[in-house]
């Protein structure tokens, strides 16, 4: 009788013992042990809608591509032009597999005229690696593993320019939405991002490590008098889902590709060159425009009981005609939301007959157009 092999040890961000500390529910997550809530994840949802909310988001996966092509790798990698991309901007984009699927989607920073970081998701970050490395070899560029040099703090919600600005001298107020510049934050060096995925104004703040601790405490002391806390994943998904924003695994898989998810503007056909899905992509863009595909819409519950991934949703007469992606109770809407591929057919906003199955109850829906929340500018 064999031994079974060995799991891999889940990994650690360096703000592991700082959560513990807090009294944080730990969760795996993409092989990280991280935290999914610190006490109620509907305060904390709350906080960042009204307040402020700081995150460990040390799971996610850096990769810099740097050289005098390192513009021209991306182009030809991901589906974006990055190439065209503005030192201290950022982009969101997608890597798709050469028969369109999505691999992943992305964020790019252009650090500087030669140098590019890809930030990945945790659960793909290895794939992207992999696959970016590969796509690179006949470019003058070099494709670098950085998910060890870097911690990544969010501080996210309306109160978070200020509490930033309590600690750096960096200029917020010229900082758009998509961008970053370096600069210190309490006295500690960051790439200091406009960015975020919760709906809310909030800063993405990539530092060194050895930094994290010193700069969460920091910010938890700026923040003190502003309502910030902790917040763990689990806010983080439903700050996501009222927001209408993809997440890879549940609304992206390989089995879609960006026209499929109604994401086919970051496809960019017009910039130079060859790139990695081209062909397929012009099939399904031109597939989608012919003969729309099952639509992402936002379902809203008429009643009290949560859809949940997987579940079919059904027309009047119980014919199957979508699934369920994502779903929660909403905190903000005080309604149970989700997001849900439907048949084009049914996807206007206040299509009637919609009902998602939850455990053989036909449970009426109403679809509405996404995102569910948007916050006021």
């Amino acid at each position: 009788m064999s031994e079974s092999p060995s799991q891999p040890a889940q990994r650690r961000t360096a703000l592991d013992a700082l959560h513990r500390t807090l009294g944080a529910t730990m969760t795996d997550f993409a092989g990280w042990d991280m935290p999914l809530r610190y006490a109620s994840e509907r305060e904390e949802h709350q906080a960042v809608r009204t307040r402020a909310g700081l995150f460990d988001l040390s799971h996610m996966g850096e990769i810099t591509v740097t050289g005098p092509q390192a513009g021209e790798v991306l182009d030809y990698a991901l589906v974006g032009h990055l190439s065209a991309l503005a030192v201290g901007r950022a982009r969101y984009t997608m890597i798709c597999a050469a028969d369109g699927g999505i691999v992943d989607d992305l964020i790019v920073y252009r650090l500087g005229d030669q140098e590019f970081m890809v930030v990945a998701n945790a659960s793909n970050a290895q794939v992207v690696l992999d696959a970016v490395t590969g796509r690179a070899a006949r470019f003058d560029a070099a494709v670098r593993d950085d998910r060890d040099a870097y911690a990544l703090l969010a501080v996210q919600g309306p109160e978070s320019p200020g509490i930033l600005k309590s600690l750096t001298d960096a200029d917020l107020d010229g900082l758009k939405y998509y961008a970053g510049l370096p600069g210190t934050v309490a006295g500690v060096p960051a790439l200091i991002a406009r960015t975020g995925y919760t709906g809310e104004d909030g800063f993405e703040l990539f530092v060194a490590p050895a930094d994290a601790e010193r700069l969460w405490q920091a910010l938890t002391g700026a923040g003190a008098d502003k309502g910030l806390v902790p917040c763990g994943l689990s806010c983080r998904d439903t700050l996501r889902l009222e927001a209408g924003m993809p997440l890879y695994g549940h609304e992206l898989t390989t089995a879609l590709t960006p026209f499929d998810a109604g994401l086919g503007r970051v496809v960019k056909f017009d910039k130079p060159g060859d790139f990695v899905g081209r062909e397929a992509l012009t099939a399904a863009a031109e597939k989608a425009a012919a003969t729309p595909p099952r639509k992402l819409v936002g379902l809203v519950a008429q009643g009290r009981r949560v859809p949940r991934a997987g579940y079919p949703v059904t027309d009047a007469s119980g014919a199957v005609v979508g699934e369920v992606t994502s779903g929660a109770p909403s905190p903000t809407l005080g309604v149970p939301i989700a997001m849900a591929y439907v048949d084009a057919a049914l996807a206007a906003p206040g299509s009637a007959g919609v009902a998602v199955d939850i455990r053989g109850a036909q449970e009426p829906h109403e679809v509405v157009a996404l995102p569910f929340y948007k916050r006021e500018r």
